[in-house]
């Protein structure tokens, strides 16, 4: 696989079609952002959870980086 390929879940307990769209749009650009910072080729597949959309997009980054970062270091062992 030579580029890494991003999934998004939103369900409808995140919201209304509106912010489901928002919390997407979001997670799209986060990960564009992650793919820009790590060129390696992954595949990840991101769930929103119900409080995504009333949370700043500043603290879904850092939700998001976060965890990355963790999967990332577990599958370099």
């Amino acid at each position: 696989m030579p580029y890494a390929r991003f999934g998004f879940v939103v369900p409808k307990s995140v919201g209304g079609a509106v912010s489901r769209n928002l919390v997407k749009r979001r997670m799209r650009a986060i990960a564009r952002e992650f793919i820009q910072l790590n060129k390696d080729p992954v595949q990840v597949v991101v769930r929103a959870m119900p409080g995504a959309a009333e949370i700043a997009s500043s603290e879904l980054r850092t939700e998001i980086l976060t965890s990355l970062a963790a999967a990332d270091r577990k599958r370099s062992k």
